[in-house]
Formats: C-alpha cells, structure tokens, sequence
C-alpha cells in the first residue's frame, strides 16, 4: 500500500485531504495535479511531499478516509439490528446515504476506478475488499434457499446500490432509505419459498 508519511506537528494534513478528495472527485486523478492541491492548502508543491511520497499515495489517503466513513455508517446502522434481512437492509440505507450525499471522499471512492491508477491498483483494490467483508457476512448470515449463489447476491446487490448514483436525483420521488428498502424487498420476495 502507498506510503503515508508521518506529518509534522503543525500538519495541514486534514485540509490537504480534504482539498484533494474535492479536485479528485471534480477533476479526476489524471487531471489533478500535485500543484493544484499544493496551491488549494496555500502551500509549497514540494511542502506537500513532507506528507505523501506520491499523488497516488495521496489518492490512497483519500480513498481509506472515504471507505472508513462509509464502513464506519453502515457498522452504526447494522448495529441497531438483530434480524439478518434488517442487518441488510440497515447496511444497504447507510451505504446509499453515505454514497448519494454531497461528499467528495465518498464520491472518490465510487468514482475512481482501481484499474484507472495501476500504481495504486492493489492497494485501492484491498480497501474495497476490506468494505465489501461486511456485506460478505451480513448475506452469509441471510435465511437464503439453500441453492443461492450468495456471491452473485452480493454482486447483485452492490452493483445496484452502486449503480444509483448514476440515475439518483435528490429532488425525485424516492430518498435513500426508499430505495434500499426496495432492493432489499426485491431481492426477499425472490427468496421466498413457494406455497
């Protein structure tokens, strides 16, 4: 993974984060410069290495921050729950709530594809892995008929949820929470066994 340097004591590290995940979600890795980040905090471009080795080690920065929120939202949100369908779709409210607002971490990290960045390929890759382990077991605890390829559920699954902010629009009839709430109906219904 992409080295981050340890910051000085009077670091600007969070706003340097902050500015970076603006201009990668507005511009995109390839037209970020390491200048233009530099310039945003109003430091040095050079300052900027005291904290990050590379742009990519920057872009992986913000890529666990935003993953940690995400995470962070659905674990809170899990928490409150028992029932395994619940759990799920406790999970899938918090991911599209975390994925659809107006945050420039959360919009990296869904934005930003693995493949786009081959240096930072692996490690980009590895935090998303880290996140999707919890919908991993949240469908392995589901009540699934027993010839459910749990795999492709959570593909499904992710896939829509991730496809949203494509067509979302926030002043449109549905919010969030009504339309993980209709996934998780969807996909319940084809599990229910027939009569």
């Amino acid at each position: 993974m992409a080295s981050i340097r340890k910051p000085h004591t009077d670091s600007r590290l969070p706003k340097v984060l902050d500015e970076a995940a603006r201009l990668f979600r507005t511009q995109g890795f390839g037209g970020t410069s390491v200048r233009a980040i530099a310039t945003a905090v109003g430091m040095l471009p050079g300052s900027l290495y005291c904290h990050f080795a590379t742009k990519e080690a920057l872009l992986t920065a913000v890529y666990i921050k935003g993953v940690e929120q995400i995470s962070s939202a659905v674990n809170t949100a899990v928490a409150r729950h028992t029932d395994p369908w619940q759990r799920l779709q406790a999970a899938c409210v918090a991911h599209l709530e975390s994925i659809l607002r107006d945050d420039d971490y959360a919009q990296v990290v869904i934005r930003v594809h693995p493949a786009d960045i081959p240096v930072a390929n692996q490690a980009l890759i590895d935090l998303r892995n880290r996140y999707e382990a919890l919908f991993i077991e949240l469908i392995k605890a589901l009540p699934l008929r027993p010839n459910t390829d749990r795999r492709s559920f959570r593909l499904l699954l992710i896939g829509a949820l991730n496809s949203s902010q494509i067509w979302y629009r926030p002043d449109g009839k549905y919010k969030p929470r009504a339309i993980a709430h209709k996934f998780i109906a969807l996909l319940r219904q084809g599990q229910e066994v027939a009569p």
